[in-house]
């Protein structure tokens, strides 16, 4: 490691330690190492004794800084997997981190607009309506017609912290992948290489007013979802500025239900939504943690949800959504063996791995998932076991599909705090069975016509033209295969000749050394001199 980054290892484990966070090691034989490693640390005291450990973990993840940060967002929609104590503390880091003053948040708009912020704004509020890991957000309405509008700045001097942290994370995957085999499976490089990418792309706001922009339309005038409205001439790089709007942040279920909201309604359209932006789009939001998601507080009986923060968003080809629905449809139909089959056929698990052992491996683990309400399954449970289990058959991740799955993450740890009862599976399997029929039945072969249909049109007139010039392209391609053919046949001949020759040639030499042995030296060179003479003749047929 370079010194920069035993520096900054080091300050990760100084801020672990100094917070307590040691206390997270389980009393396993595999810990002792740690602890006792820990009592030798005798300069390295908790220092926030006082404090409860959630908090504890969320003020360390803070001061560590976005990378810690966007991982502690993560970890706050599994409440299933943590204690409330824990949950609500990180959950704290979706839109309550601490700020950075508003006055420099102020030059930097203004920077970044290249004038005063009264030119274009009244009512600019100093005080950050919200702060996250990456960027902050301040109030204030357009000077053109006084709508109320938020602005969106980039933290500053953010950029070298991510890399810092990020070179780091890859030189820790570097050892990882190289420690053993079965890690090197994991892929830990390309998921740090995809994670890297998707904390660069939300430091380019240009890049989340696009996003912003396209799911906008995606969902224009639908019932499901809400996406402010990007004021693109006054956005840039490091500030962008969209409608404001006002909901009801979807983790405060007193709240929903205190409006009259209908929370299953609420939470089948959630999955809806997912669900939608996956298949139908392929494009999804990927970043769908509470402090993202609102909820419009008009017409509770018909709630509609409000996304914001586009900055993550991920991407499926159409092999992946085939791969994905399939899967899903197989899963939901109980159809092990077709999970099996299809993990096999898209390359995920060796191509000579045991089909009925794995088969029974996935049978055992997600069988007990159905016939169950979601508050009682644990998802990521089933996943770890699934991982576990996967293990055994050498089972690869697939990096391109982190974001998808941290999504699913996401959506059961709503779709739990909103609605206990709600069937994920019974409430999506609807929905794909609709999305493969589009894809395989008669629909299918309908849309790929409409689709197709203008090109045809366009290309109708130059028909009669191509398809002469095909067949007379295919005539010329008639005659050079008979000349190469023909050129085939005489050199086959011409080789024919030369073994001919050559072993006359052969069969003379040896006359001659009989010839020798019996004393007939004068016939001997003469059936040499031949012998030699049909050799050379030989050469030259192979040579033409």
């Amino acid at each position: 490691m370079t010194p920069s980054e035993l520096k900054r290892l080091y300050r990760i484990i100084k801020v672990q330690l100094e917070y307590g966070l040691d206390e997270f090691l389980p009393d396993h034989q595999l810990a002792k190492a740690p602890r006792l490693l820990r009592k030798s640390l005798f300069w390295i005291r908790n220092q926030h004794s006082d404090k409860p450990l959630g908090e504890r973990l969320r003020l360390a993840l803070q001061e560590l800084g976005p990378v810690w940060i966007k991982f502690g967002q993560m970890m706050s929609t599994r409440r299933d997997l943590f204690p409330p104590h824990i949950a609500d503390q990180l959950a704290l880091l979706q839109d309550k981190v601490a700020p950075f003053d508003g006055n420099l948040a102020k030059q930097q708009m203004e920077k970044a607009l290249g004038g005063s912020l009264e030119t274009w704004f009244d009512d600019f509020d100093i005080e950050p309506l919200a702060s996250a890991s990456i960027a902050q957000v301040h109030t204030a309405k357009l000077k053109e017609n006084g709508r109320e509008i938020v602005l969106k700045v980039i933290r500053p001097d953010i950029r070298p912290v991510i890399d810092a942290d990020i070179k780091l994370m890859y030189r820790m995957a570097r050892i990882v992948a190289k420690a053993t085999p079965e890690t090197k499976r994991l892929k830990p490089v390309e998921v740090v290489r995809e994670y890297e990418k998707t904390l660069i792309d939300e430091l380019d706001l240009r890049r989340e007013a696009a996003n912003a922009i396209r799911l906008r339309r995606n969902f224009e005038d639908s019932e499901e979802l809400y996406v402010p409205e990007i004021i693109s001439d006054l956005s840039n790089e490091t500030v962008m500025v969209s409608e404001r709007i006002y909901g009801i942040q979807v983790s405060d279920v007193e709240r929903l239900q205190a409006n009259g909201t209908n929370m299953k309604l609420l939470a089948e359209r959630g999955v809806s939504v997912f669900f939608t932006q996956v298949f139908r789009d392929s494009f999804f939001h990927a970043d769908m943690h509470p402090g993202n998601v609102f909820v419009n507080p008009e017409h509770p009986e018909n709630p509609q949800w409000i996304g914001l923060d586009c900055g993550i968003v991920g991407t499926l080809n159409s092999e992946d959504k085939r791969y994905l629905a399939e899967n899903f449809l197989a899963f939901f139909n109980r159809d092990y063996r077709k999970v099996a089959e299809l993990h096999v056929d898209s390359g995920w698990v060796p191509h000579d791995t045991n089909i009925d052992e794995f088969e029974v491996a996935i049978r055992i683990v997600c069988e007990p998932i159905f016939a169950k309400p979601l508050c009682e399954i644990s998802f990521g449970h089933v996943l770890l076991n699934l991982f576990n289990t996967a293990r055994r058959f050498n089972m690869e991740v697939q990096p391109q599909l982190v974001l998808l799955q941290k999504t699913l993450l996401y959506v059961e740890g709503l779709g739990r705090q909103l609605y206990p009862q709600l069937d994920l599976w019974q409430t999506a399997k609807p929905f794909l069975e609709k999305w493969m029929m589009n894809q395989v039945g008669p629909q299918a072969v309908i849309n790929a016509v409409k689709e197709r249909a203008p090109f045809w049109a366009e290309k109708l007139p130059e028909l009669p033209e191509l398809l002469y010039d095909s067949l007379r392209q295919g005539k010329v391609m008639n005659q050079r295969i008979d000349q190469l053919y023909q050129g085939y046949r005489e050199t086959k001949r011409q080789q024919a000749t030369g073994k001919f020759l050559f072993g006359i040639g052969a069969t003379l030499v040896v006359c001659s050394a009989i010839l020798v042995a019996s004393h007939f030296e004068q016939l001997a060179v003469g059936s040499a001199v031949a012998g030699f003479t049909f050799w050379l003749f030989s050469w030259r047929a192979y040579r033409r």
